[in-house]
């Protein structure tokens, strides 16, 4: 009889010992940047701290370069539940909370201490509260993806040098502001077939920050870089709801510090590559200008409030925008 339960005993430990204490949960998160960009080396910092911080409980699998789809179908498949969590540029998740567009307004900001300090600011955090109740989503950080730039195969000085020329536009509505702003015809293009429109001549040009063109590579069919600066551009980390709901509070804190963390050090990163990259192009034969960005901004202000234009916010918001980082603040 003893002997019986001694063999009971010792398979139990046995059977209990191969088991995890708990079950590990894996999720996937989804971007459409290149493996080299800030955004994707940090997300997979971002995967290792959160197991690290909870105990191996989470695998966060992380999958570039549009493999499951281009930004709208990212986005929609965080309602679907086919993805856990996505980087986001704020213009495709303002198309499900429209004030959430604000910042992808052509020279909304003054500077990139202006889109610094509307980060830090009570305004993004309404917005961004905002889109989770809009969408049952949960928005974790915010990252800077650089002042986004013009490159085409002619020189772009002022605004009528752009007018008719075929722009390529990321797949959001509120891009179309800049092209309308400076008379461009507007082409949305998935990003991951902006390279062979430039070279086969389906777009004249493009526009996105300097880190983003030269590891997408389209200095290679593109000669010619402006420096318009007209958008300080934004990535948002979102959690599905599905999988926030799922999460404990403690687990919650933990994947909102690390993803707040990773934002961060990506931030810095692209900050300080896009102050070194105009001398690398000029050294690989490009001809890198400066625009007349008073002219620019001039033909952008008028559009900043005009709904037909796709402003989709209040002038409240907006004037509270404006006012960040300025002596009235």
């Amino acid at each position: 009889m003893n002997r019986f339960i001694v063999a009971a005993a010792v398979a139990a430990f046995g059977l209990s010992a191969a088991l995890p204490a708990e079950a590990q949960t894996r999720l996937r998160f989804a971007h459409v940047y290149e493996v080299n960009e800030p955004y994707h080396t940090e997300a997979l910092w971002a995967a290792e701290e959160i197991a690290k911080r909870t105990d191996n409980r989470y695998r966060i699998e992380i999958f570039p370069a549009s493999a499951l789809g281009n930004e709208p179908a990212i986005n929609e498949a965080l309602t679907l539940g086919t993805i856990d969590m996505i980087y986001t540029g704020t213009a495709f998740a303002g198309n499900r909370f429209r004030p959430l567009a604000i910042s992808n307004a052509p020279y909304v900001f003054r500077d990139y201490d202006h889109w610094l300090a509307y980060r830090q600011s009570d305004l993004f955090k309404e917005l961004a509260a905002g889109y989770d109740r809009a969408t049952g989503h949960r928005i974790l950080a915010m990252t800077y993806y650089g002042a986004r730039h013009v490159t085409s195969n002619k020189p772009i000085m002022r605004p009528e040098d752009m007018r008719g020329m075929k722009l390529r536009v990321p797949q959001a509505p509120l891009y179309l502001m800049f092209a309308r702003a400076v008379g461009a015809n507007a082409t949305p293009i998935a990003f991951h077939e902006v390279y062979l429109a430039l070279q086969n001549g389906t777009v004249d040009g493009q526009e996105n920050p300097l880190p983003t063109i030269q590891a997408k590579k389209f200095y290679e069919v593109q000669s010619h870089i402006a420096l318009t600066g007209h958008i300080y551009e934004s990535l948002v980390t979102i959690a599905a709801g599905q999988l926030w709901r799922r999460l404990n509070a403690a687990d919650r804190a933990v994947f909102e510090e690390v993803w707040r963390e990773a934002a961060n050090r990506a931030t810095f990163a692209i900050r300080t590559a896009e102050v070194t990259l105009p001398d690398w192009f000029r050294a690989q034969g490009k001809t890198v200008t400066e625009p007349d960005r008073a002219a620019f901004r001039a033909a952008a202000l008028p559009l900043h409030n005009d709904q037909a234009a796709g402003a989709g916010w209040t002038r409240e918001q907006y004037d509270r925008l404006q006012a960040l980082g300025t002596h009235t603040n």
